[in-house]
């Protein structure tokens, strides 16, 4: 029997405000006011649903038996998004409240034509640099593993740098903050990680904004994933030849938002484990199914017995098998 790892997952935490308009933007546009544009859009339903790359690894995370510790920043108003995490299985105790600031939001209209009009809101999230990882580390006795995700950017660097002076192992995953990253800035969040998570074209970014190679990266990191959208993932380590691993089958899609963030959640649930690393990504390709089967990046529900019967469908009775006594799926209370 495995002991229980301690995981802390840092990132963005958000809700998303989505709205959908059944007309064309553009029939309301004149190109050559647009300097004095001032439109409203009446809009037909709002979906309000939880969000933000920490709470959605977080979620996967405890919705596979683990307990992981979310550390970011929000607002007062978390305090529902806080109950329903911590009913699926998510350790919220080192969550900063702002006093000032509500938690981050992005509004998003969507015309009949898929155009959009969306604003984000950072708020409480930019006050997660005065977070500190340390009093985390002492609460649980120890970490691990710190997954640094996308965040507010002086928060990304200062706990990159503090899980180095104190010898925490971190993956690194920064994701959607990559284009307004310096070289200096990505390079210091890379090098040395145990894992880089990346999907294809964020890998290709950071090689053109550092002027690594390939084999640079290989030899700074631990393991190197890339998700490839329908064409699976990618695992590289250096001196190996690289793994491919294919999607899980999917019932229909629905909606991709939040599929690599489960990906991720996946395949550190199988580390955890003690899983190999293919077997790992296995795990993770399997919850991403589940996303995008579902509206909302935290609305699917995990059954033990269909989700071996899923990964024995893509992967064999083997990978089924070796997930099978690790898999304590939790019961939402």
């Amino acid at each position: 029997m495995f002991a229980p790892v301690k995981i802390a997952v840092t990132g963005s935490i958000a809700t998303d405000h989505l709205m959908s308009y059944d007309g064309r933007f553009a029939d309301s546009l004149v190109p050559e006011a647009l300097e004095k544009i001032s439109v409203s859009f009446l809009v037909d339903d709002l979906e309000v649903r939880r969000g933000g790359v920490g709470a959605n690894i977080a979620f996967g995370l405890g919705c596979l038996g683990l307990r992981p510790a979310l550390v970011g920043a929000v607002g007062e108003d978390f305090e529902p998004y806080r109950s329903w995490l911590e009913r699926h299985g998510v350790d919220t105790d080192s969550v900063l409240v702002s006093e000032l600031k509500h938690t981050a939001r992005f509004v998003c209209t969507t015309d009949r034509d898929q155009a959009q009009i969306s604003s984000f809101y950072a708020g409480a999230m930019r006050e997660a640099r005065e977070i500190e990882l340390g009093p985390v580390a002492e609460r649980l006795g120890g970490l691990d593993l710190v997954l640094i995700g996308a965040n507010d950017p002086v928060a990304m660097v200062r706990h990159t740098a503090e899980c180095r002076e104190r010898g925490i192992p971190f993956a690194a995953d920064p994701s959607q903050q990559i284009p307004g990253l310096s070289p200096v800035e990505i390079r210091d969040l890379v090098s040395g990680a145990e894992y880089l998570f990346t999907n294809e074209y964020e890998s290709m970014l950071i090689e053109s904004k550092t002027g690594w190679s390939p084999a640079d990266i290989a030899a700074i990191v631990g393991v190197r994933i890339t998700t490839l959208g329908a064409a699976g993932a990618r695992i590289e380590v250096c001196g190996q030849d690289p793994v491919h691993i294919g999607v899980a089958a999917v019932e229909r899609v629905v909606e991709p938002t939040g599929v690599g963030d489960a990906f991720r959640a996946g395949f550190l649930a199988g580390r955890a484990w003690g899983l190999g690393l293919e077997r790992s990504a296995q795990v993770g390709s399997v919850l991403a199914a589940h996303v995008v089967e579902t509206l909302g990046t935290q609305e699917y529900r995990i059954q033990t017995r269909s989700f071996l019967d899923r990964l024995a469908g893509a992967y064999g009775a083997d990978a089924a098998a070796d997930v099978e006594p690790h898999l304590a799926v939790p019961v939402p209370h």
